[in-house]
């Protein structure tokens, strides 16, 4: 379900749209509907994928306006929709059956006015009217059984794999094909609820340069990104500007932008509290009460699972914690069986930063590994530091690492606040230079503040201007 865009068609039916309310139970659907069971069964799968919901009244009733104003001009008014903001910093949105609607702060975070979201929650109620979820399953059916055919009468002859090959290009096709044809329907959709229709072009824009900027960066996981799994091009987005001149020139249609300013200001941005945050090269948890640092030519992902960073010479560094036996020495634990290739002479006794300690290193299939347990109160964190075989800087760099570990203070854990978006007016005298050196908590703040606002690298800022910074504050 979470591989892309997931559209089904639905003969539920509802007394009137409303916004999600308890989105874990999704009980007011038909229980006698399929597709509506699977949706419910996947629902509590898509939470734990995204962080759960984004709970904010004033955010869910700007982005229920505009899913109100869709269902009413849809190729199926009668269709209802149940929108569900999800708690991850990545940029995507995607349907589930039964008129599920599901789209990240992360991408309201990075979308300037209403026509934008509008324009891509329309292109998934699109793939919903298109009936593209019960196609892809029924292509990706065939796919399967013509390739069982084809290994099975031809096997692994060339002429076998150039039958596979064909088919997975005929079933790549048909992907992109959907996702052209909700693209035109999301276009025309959103024009005739009154929004510019321009709109979409602008955002598949703005998302290819934040797919750009992502690459560079290191943050956030990408294989939970709406371009992941979406076909994206320069011909794509000529092709909505395209559908968009149907319907009229450039500034045709309503924006909407300052209620969606509003909706957005004070929009949690990056990692929330529960996972900790990256600032700089920096890991930083304010309810586990405790930190370290990578070199600066690292990139840090802070994911629920772990904390991961990689770095030049495929060098890689995972962090986690576990919970341990008061009584279960460190050195022990090490050897107790969870580390492959342990080599048991290296195992020893630490202290970093006041805290009790054990290093060792192990060698495995061509990779070297040192590992670093620490014990702050009643948890243990791990810090595994890998590297080739060939690969010289690896101890150097995990005894930095494994030093910069340290405990928080109380107040230290207090200064600690989680970034969100806030939305400012210009003022005269500020300039685009000026108003992101404002921004908190980030790296590359120009770069960052000119793709918030989808500002081009030669456009400037005029007084009365609303632009949205990343603060703590």
């Amino acid at each position: 379900m979470l591989a892309g865009c997931q559209g089904f068609p639905s003969d539920v039916r509802e007394s009137n749209f409303q916004p999600s309310n308890n989105p874990v139970t999704v009980d007011s659907v038909s229980r006698n509907n399929k597709l509506a069971e699977l949706a419910r069964a996947q629902h509590p799968r898509i939470l734990a994928t995204y962080g759960g919901e984004y709970s904010d009244p004033k955010l869910e009733r700007m982005v229920a306006k505009v899913v109100g104003s869709l269902t009413t001009v849809s190729n199926n008014p009668t269709q209802t929709y149940r929108i569900t903001i999800l708690n991850s910093p990545n940029v995507n949105a995607f349907a589930l059956p039964g008129g599920y609607l599901y789209v990240t702060r992360g991408l309201l975070a990075l979308a300037n006015d209403s026509a934008e979201l509008a324009a891509v929650i329309a292109h998934e109620m699109g793939h919903v009217t298109a009936n593209h979820g019960l196609q892809r399953q029924q292509k990706e059916a065939e796919e399967v059984l013509a390739t069982k055919v084809v290994t099975d009468v031809l096997g692994e002859t060339p002429n076998a794999k150039l039958a596979l090959i064909r088919g997975k290009l005929r079933l790549a096709q048909f992907s992109r094909n959907q996702e052209l044809e909700a693209d035109a329907i999301g276009i025309k959709t959103s024009q005739l609820a009154g929004y510019d229709p321009n709109a979409a072009a602008r955002f598949l824009q703005s998302m290819s340069d934040y797919t750009n900027f992502r690459n560079i960066s290191g943050a956030t996981d990408p294989s939970l990104d709406f371009l992941a799994s979406h076909p994206n091009a320069p011909q794509r987005i000529e092709l909505a500007r395209a559908h968009a001149r149907q319907f009229g020139p450039p500034g045709t249609g309503a924006t909407d932008r300052d209620s969606f300013l509003a909706g957005i200001d004070g929009l949690l941005y990056g990692d929330t509290p529960q996972e900790g945050f990256v600032r700089g090269n920096t890991f930083l948890h304010p309810k586990l009460g405790i930190s370290f640092s990578v070199p600066s030519n690292f990139a840090i992902d802070n994911s629920a699972a772990a904390v991961t960073a990689t770095g030049p010479g495929d060098m890689a560094i995972r962090f986690d914690g576990v919970t341990l036996d008061a009584k279960v020495t460190l050195p022990d634990y090490i050897r107790s069986g969870w580390v492959t290739g342990l080599d048991p002479t290296s195992v020893r006794s630490e202290t970093i930063n006041g805290n009790e300690a054990a290093i060792a290193s192990a060698r495995a299939e061509g990779w070297q590994f040192d590992i670093t347990v620490i014990r702050v109160g009643g948890q243990v964190y791990r810090l595994l530091t890998a590297a080739p075989l060939a690969n010289t800087s690896m101890n150097v760099i995990a005894r930095q690492v494994g030093g910069s570990f340290k405990a928080l203070s109380d107040s230290e854990k207090a200064a600690l606040k989680p970034l969100r978006i806030r939305v400012i007016t210009v003022k005269p005298g500020d300039t685009v230079g000026s108003l992101s050196a404002k921004m908190a908590g980030v790296d590359r703040k120009l770069d960052l503040f000119r793709l918030l606002n989808a500002l081009s690298p030669v456009a400037s800022v005029s007084a009365g201007d609303k632009v949205k910074i990343i603060s703590d504050q």
